[in-house]
């Protein structure tokens, strides 16, 4: 190895004079100067230990409330119906939110006579960071907001519309139907029907336009389960389930069913004015079903397997009273986006949507099976239960009705037979 000559000295280069000045003057700066001229650096490079930020999620609900009656209603809808299930949605987001580090807000508009334009209060409420809209109007309403605020992103959740061009001509690709269609509702009591083989139908059909839209989806459930409908009269004899004391029209009312063969009456009254009437008033002793008595819906204070039962005890104390179909269609729609942030760990609607009707999605609602969206037409696909006023009767899809895909899609338009094409 090669050594230093022993008169050889190491001697360090000469720094500039420049450099040395540079050094004295950073020594003799004070701190504060330094940590400024870093701070920009620091900033710019983020903490590897930082903690997670969370995520806060605002869900919208339009809806309109509930006029009180103008004389005593036993079965009157509450003011709160509807925002009364959102809320205990949001709660029941929160309550796994705390474990995730994600909080959610409802933000509901009340649409009144003097704010009664739902697009302008979709719009209010997208202007303000809104991403998720649970919508408790009509279907004309759920198309005009979607419509509005297609550009924005922002996911519709049908949460009071059964109307089944939703699903069909007039489907919209940012719109996602939490209640089933009056072709599931109907589907459920014609399969009911065929398993009792009840298959002989007294159709009555109401003057509203939902009666009638009602009435076409029976006819189409009957025709799919092959039942038959052999007799069909429109009901002309006004509100009587509601009227107070007897009148000569009920006296006409009692013979309308006479000299016809059928094994059930079903009834198509959506407003429920008259169809409570009919039950026991028939001239043969037949049971009734349809819109009142053996109804098919999505929910009951009666249903009580799955988990229901525990559901209806929160519900009742966060709202003192029971829990209604529109109560629990918002309920479902609130925890379809807590499910879906919670999964994707995001509340971009960019990634929510497609999640949405991945495979991968499913929904816990108390109905036995786990709940999924079909992808054709963005329907819910669920259980419906059959009841009548104090008991489960029944619930679709029944035993013995099977799908390639899942026993769910027996009930409603399934792919091949879908006319919607996403607008």
């Amino acid at each position: 190895m090669h050594h230093p000559a022993p008169d050889t000295v190491f001697r360090p280069p000469t720094r500039p004079a420049w450099l040395r000045a540079a050094l004295v003057a950073l020594a003799l700066a004070p701190p504060s100067a330094w940590a400024e001229d870093q701070a920009p650096a620091a900033a710019a490079q983020p903490a590897q230990h930082a903690a997670p930020q969370g995520i806060e999620t605002h869900i919208g609900l339009i809806y309109r409330p509930q006029p009180a009656p103008s004389s005593y209603d036993a079965e009157a809808a509450p003011e709160d119906e509807g925002l009364a299930g959102a809320k205990m949605g949001i709660a029941d987001n929160n309550t796994t939110g705390r474990f995730t580090k994600q909080s959610y807000v409802l933000d509901e508009v009340a649409l009144t006579d003097d704010k009664p334009d739902a697009v302008a209060a979709a719009k209010t409420l997208i202007g303000n960071g809104v991403r998720y809209l649970v919508l408790a109007l009509p279907a004309d309403s759920v198309l005009a907001v979607a419509d509005a605020v297609k550009d924005s992103g922002a996911v519709i959740l049908n949460a009071g519309a059964a109307d089944d061009r939703l699903r069909g001509a007039d489907c919209r690709a940012n719109v996602f139907h939490i209640l089933p269609s009056r072709a599931m509702l109907t589907d459920a009591l014609a399969q009911y029907l065929t398993v009792m083989r009840w298959r002989k139908l007294f159709l009555i059909v109401g003057p509203t336009e939902a009666d009638k839209a009602y009435a076409d989806a029976m006819r189409n459930s009957a025709r799919k389960f092959a039942l038959k409908i052999t007799a069909e009269k429109p009901w002309t004899f006004g509100p009587l389930a509601k009227a107070r004391g007897d009148t000569p029209t009920r006296a006409e009312a009692m013979v309308f069913t006479r000299g016809l063969d059928y094994d059930m009456a079903v009834v198509a009254d959506e407003e429920g004015d008259w169809g409570d009437y009919v039950p026991y008033r028939t001239v043969d002793p037949r049971p009734v079903g349809g819109t009142q008595a053996l109804t098919p819906t999505t929910w009951s204070p009666v249903l009580e397997t799955w988990g229901a039962a525990q559901a209806q005890n929160r519900f009742s104390r966060l709202a003192s009273r029971l829990m209604r179909p529109l109560d629990y269609q918002a309920w479902a729609a609130v925890r379809t986006v807590g499910e879906a942030v919670t999964a994707k760990k995001t509340n971009d609607p960019a990634v929510i949507t497609p999640y949405l009707v991945d495979p991968a999605f499913t929904l816990p609602a108390y109905k036995g099976v786990p709940l999924s969206f079909r992808p054709w037409d963005h329907q819910l696909r669920q259980a419906i239960i059959v009841v009548q006023p104090k008991a489960l009767v029944s619930v679709a899809p029944e035993q013995g009705f099977l799908h390639q895909r899942t026993p769910l899609d027996t009930l409603g338009v399934d792919l091949p037979e879908t006319t919607c094409k996403f607008k």
